[in-house]
């Protein structure tokens, strides 16, 4: 499941790289997402030998999980099952964490899934979008273009969140932390 905001005035905002994420595991595994489903698009496949079903709800970022809770529920799927990709303005722009369980980090679409399913126990893949100064307005930030000269950098971390979602399918959740968890440049201790 990647978080994102619907319309086409937000596809290329940090708060939509849980969308692109999506995207780009669609293209690569030939898994068409487009199919309305409890208020998302989703498309179902295989990922390393096992069925997946991709998706992106069709509320807003703050309402994401009266989209996830009626989905996992129709197709009878647990927290367990669950793969939740999106931005976070907590992380150095470019970083990536994946963790198991956690709150919700002042993420109001994190909040929303963590309420609507009654646990925080699902795995999270969390990709970077703080700029490395103070940002006046997260919302205004989060809902602004990327820029032009970090095209090439969001592409890359897409496709490191991509590749991150493939390796928690494959090989499991602690196996893919130990490869993709990395310290940030210059950081003395690993970053929970």
């Amino acid at each position: 499941m990647g978080l994102g905001n619907p319309g086409d005035e937000y596809a290329n905002t940090p708060h939509n790289l849980g969308f692109r994420v999506i995207d780009l595991l669609a293209e690569r595994y030939a898994i068409r997402v487009s199919r309305k489903d409890s208020r998302a698009l989703v498309g179902v496949g295989e990922i390393s030998g096992h069925r997946v079903m991709l998706a992106k709800p069709q509320t807003y970022m703050n309402l994401s999980g009266t989209s996830v809770a009626p989905l996992m529920t129709k197709h009878k799927l647990t927290p367990a099952d669950l793969i939740l990709v999106y931005d976070e303005l907590d992380l150095p722009w470019f970083e990536m964490r994946i963790k198991p369980r956690g709150s919700a980090a002042g993420h109001n679409g994190v909040k929303s899934v963590i309420a609507e399913l009654g646990t925080n126990e699902f795995t999270r893949v969390r990709l970077g979008v703080n700029p490395g100064h103070k940002v006046q307005d997260g919302a205004e930030y989060l809902l602004a273009s990327v820029k032009r000269s970090q095209q090439k950098e969001t592409e890359d971390l897409v496709g490191r969140g991509a590749d991150a979602v493939a390796s928690i399918i494959a090989e499991g959740v602690e196996k893919s932390m130990t490869i993709y968890n990395r310290r940030a440049q210059g950081s003395t201790t690993e970053d929970e």
